[in-house]
């Protein structure tokens, strides 16, 4: 029996990695990234930023243009995908829907030579450890979404990688599923004990998985952390604005950041508390999200339209809106703590 799995793990170091198509920009800009071993990794940022391209040249899938990938200190930049202790899960899952689940995990061992009785036998040991064996039989249309994806993941894993590559695994899966197979990866990637690293464009999605998250913009790494530093202490005004929950504010040092749960609203004649900032605005929008109602606010001195959108927002409590509810229109004061703004770089 070949060695399971879970006993292999691996540390992922990119070093000055670029790629161009064509002239002009680099679609990826000379990155360096080292994801510890046995970690969770989630590349995120908009369309077009690099983070797909990123990871498939780690795969091999994509060639580099200058730079290394290296896999446990060892130069895999120019092999073949097959050959780089890596495997890949892609976001249409990419089954055979003429093959049975059990034949879609064991099909890499086929062409290996492997013979049937002995790639049947480890194929179904990993369709039972994602909880599939009693559905082996069934074709990929026969399956849910998230059966398809334990299926993918069992076939990912039958080639014994040291690492596991997800190119937005969960994009394709509706909102509630989306949230249970997201709890599921985590879970196996603990299991497993393997580095994850994982394209997503969804902040919630990274958030929850991930131990490392690699903020990325324009081919580039705006920022790099844990979910908390990340979230509590973003760099600079793009990744505190692609990550939300943060109002960006011009002040005379330059700009801060400050979390919308950690401002407040008063009424515009009302004295600021000591130690805190303010600002004049307006209502410009008034959203109920359940346990917390959202309101946007405007600059008293722009005229307001129905084109309009809200320069900053302010978080408050369902309570404390039912204690003190404001309208679309009603002057007011936006304030925070001095201590929970923080400067943003250029």
């Amino acid at each position: 029996m070949t060695a399971d799995p879970v006993a292999r793990t691996a540390a992922i170091e990119v070093v000055a990695l670029t790629k161009r198509f064509g002239e002009g920009k680099p679609a990826v800009d000379g990155i360096n990234l080292r994801i510890a071993s046995g970690s969770y990794c989630c590349l995120l940022g908009p369309s077009g930023c690099g983070k797909s391209t990123t990871l498939r040249m780690i795969a091999g899938h994509e060639s580099v243009t200058s730079g290394d990938v290296m896999l446990e200190n060892r130069n895999i930049t120019n092999l073949p995908a097959a050959q780089r202790g890596t495997a890949m899960m892609f976001q249409s899952f990419a089954l055979f829907p003429h093959l049975s689940a059990l034949d879609n995990v064991a099909f890499s061992l086929k062409m290996k030579g492997v013979s049937r009785p002995e790639r049947h036998e480890k194929a179904g040991n990993l369709l039972e450890r994602v909880a599939m064996g009693h559905l082996s039989a069934r074709k990929p249309g026969e399956l849910s979404g998230g059966q398809q994806q334990r299926v993918a993941l069992a076939r990912a894993l039958i080639t014994e990688p040291r690492a596991l590559l997800l190119d937005e695994p969960l994009s394709a899966l509706d909102p509630f599923l989306r949230i249970q197979m997201r709890a599921e990866l985590r879970r196996w990637q603990k299991e497993l004990g393997l580095t994850f690293i994982h394209v997503t464009h969804s902040q919630e999605e990274a958030m929850a998985l991930a131990d490392t998250m690699v903020v990325m913009n324009h081919g580039v790494i705006e920022q790099m952390g844990t979910p908390h530093e990340i979230y509590n202490r973003p760099v600079n005004e793009f990744v505190a604005r692609f990550m939300g929950g943060h109002n960006v504010i011009e002040t005379e040092a330059g700009k801060v950041g400050v979390r919308t749960d950690q401002m407040r609203v008063l009424p515009a004649s009302d004295p600021v508390p000591d130690g805190h900032l303010a600002r004049q605005a307006v209502v410009s929008d008034v959203e109920y999200q359940g346990t917390y109602v959202l309101l946007g606010l405007q600059n008293p001195a722009v005229a307001r339209s129905a084109n309009s959108t809200a320069e900053a927002s302010v978080m408050l409590s369902e309570s404390l809106f039912a204690r003190r509810p404001y309208a679309v229109g009603d002057a007011v004061q936006m304030t925070w703590a001095r201590d929970a703004a923080h400067a943003l770089a250029a």
